[in-house]
């Protein structure tokens, strides 16, 4: 296995009102905000990856079992290689991984209950 964490694949926190706050940091700060938050493209980057920056209703419950305010997002090469080596490394192991068109996700947990999002990103539109 070459590399485990290629990036930051995105930050999420919980907002009691995402779309407004999502204005807010558009209006004052001019970041070009859609409907998912902001995407942007990675200035030294050869390849051009992107992070993503999204607020989530307060409610959510995508961030459980953590009860923290965010969770991180790290790209990765190889998600099921690298899930199959956290998981013998005692690593706990959040549900199953899940794939969509832009990428393939799985989720662990930190020692301090922190649950981080893995992405292994399929097009080539995000590398």
């Amino acid at each position: 296995m070459k590399k485990r964490v290629t990036g930051l694949g995105g930050f999420f926190f919980k907002s009691k009102d995402p779309d407004k706050l999502k204005a807010w940091y558009g209006k004052h700060l001019g970041i070009p905000v859609d409907s998912y938050g902001w995407t942007f493209k990675w200035q030294d980057d050869i390849e051009g990856g992107t992070t993503q920056w999204s607020p989530f209703k307060e409610d959510t419950s995508y961030f459980e079992p953590s009860e923290k305010q965010f969770m991180m997002n790290f790209r990765v090469e190889n998600l099921l290689e690298l899930l199959k080596i956290l998981k013998e490394e005692g690593v706990t192991i959040v549900g199953k991984v899940e794939t969509y068109e832009y990428g393939k996700f799985g989720w662990i947990v930190d020692p301090e209950g922190n649950k981080i999002e893995l992405w292994e990103p399929i097009d080539s539109a995000f590398l």
